[in-house]
């Protein structure tokens, strides 16, 4: 197989800018140095803010039970980070944060 074939195209729109900025100021450090880390658990409280201001910033919002379908059709490993899958993204890891 040619790298070709295997060649996956992801829209991610100005939401790169998005994460990149939040990157830049350390949000994701920050929140998990105050939450922790839990290794039981499979994405950090800092990634999760992170989708959540990427929704909130890509003009996008959707109800919480709906927030991973925000990512069907972007590219999550680039905005997120390479070990993160949609399905992570669920609102009860986000009621979780929130409280």
């Amino acid at each position: 197989m040619s790298p070709i074939e295997n060649t996956e195209i992801k829209n991610i729109d100005h939401l790169g800018i998005v994460a990149g900025l939040i990157d830049e100021i350390g949000i994701v450090e920050i929140i998990n140095s105050k939450l922790g880390i839990d290794s039981r658990e499979k994405i950090a409280s800092g990634i999760l803010v992170k989708a959540i201001l990427i929704n909130g910033l890509g003009f996008v919002s959707r109800p919480l039970y709906l927030f991973s379908q925000i990512f069907d059709d972007k590219g999550i490993k680039m905005l997120l980070g390479e070990d993160v899958e949609r399905y992570y993204l669920n609102d009860d890891k986000i009621g979780i944060v929130m409280d």
